[in-house]
C-alpha cells in the first residue's frame, strides 16, 4: 500500500503562468509559489493584474494550449504508475490543467476550480480545500499507505513535511536553503531511485 504524491507545475510541467508571462510581457506574472508562501495574496495579484489588462481564460488557454510536459515527465509517470498508486496535488486549476493531463496519460489531479464570466475574465478562485495537498497526504496515511511527495516550493511543503518521505524537485535555491531535512533532486531518473529507495525497493 505505497502512494507517490507529485506536485505538477514546476515538476512535470512548465510553471503555467511563467509561460503567460512571457507570452504579454507582463513581469509580475513570472511571480509563483516558489516566490510567494501566501498563496492567497500570490492569486489576488495575478486576478488584478489580468483586470488590469483586460485578460481572461481566453488568452490563457491560447499559451496552454502550446505547453507540453517536461521531456521525460510522461516517461516518469509512466514507470512510476506500473509500481505504485500516484496522485498529482496541485493548486492549479482543473480549466488550465486538463489539456496538460491528457498529454501525461490522465494521471489523477487533485486541484481547484476557476470561476469564470461568459466573456472569459476570471472572476474568482475556487480552493478545493485549504492546504489541501498536506491534507491529501494526511487522508492517505490514514487509510494506511506509505506516502512520498515531491515538489518545488513553497506551497509544497507541509505535505513534505507529513509524508513518509518528503523530496524537493527542481527547487529553487531560497526552498532548498529554508528547508534542508527534505532530500533533492533535479533529474527524473534520481527522483525514481529515490522514491524506490523509500519504499525499499
Amino acid at each position: 500500500m505505497k502512494i507517490v504524491c507529485l506536485d505538477l507545475e514546476g515538476v512535470l510541467v512548465p510553471e503555467i503562468w511563467i509561460e503567460f508571462a512571457e507570452m504579454t510581457g507582463i513581469k509580475e506574472l513570472r511571480a509563483t509559489t516558489r516566490d510567494y508562501s501566501d498563496y492567497d495574496e500570490l492569486m489576488k495579484m495575478r486576478l488584478g493584474v489580468l483586470d488590469q489588462n483586460n485578460l481572461g481564460m481566453n488568452e490563457i488557454q491560447e499559451v496552454i494550449s502550446k505547453v507540453e510536459p517536461m521531456p521525460g515527465a510522461k516517461q516518469f509517470l509512466d514507470s512510476i504508475r506500473s509500481k505504485y498508486q500516484l496522485v498529482i496535488l496541485s493548486d492549479t486549476y482543473y480549466e488550465f490543467a486538463k489539456p496538460l493531463m491528457v498529454q501525461l496519460g490522465m494521471p489523477t489531479l487533485f486541484c481547484h476550480q476557476l470561476q469564470i464570466a461568459d466573456n472569459g475574465r476570471i472572476e474568482n478562485y475556487l480552493l478545493r480545500l485549504a492546504d489541501h495537498k498536506r491534507k491529501s497526504v494526511e487522508a492517505f496515511k490514514a487509510l494506511n499507505f506509505k506516502t512520498v511527495a515531491a515538489g518545488d516550493s513553497y506551497n509544497d511543503t507541509s505535505m513534505l513535511k507529513v509524508a513518509d518521505t518528503g523530496i524537493l524537485f527542481k527547487a529553487p535555491d531560497n526552498v532548498i536553503a529554508e528547508f534542508p531535512q527534505f532530500q533533492t533532486a533535479t533529474e527524473y531518473d534520481h527522483l525514481e531511485s529515490l522514491i524506490d529507495a523509500a519504499f525499499g525497493e
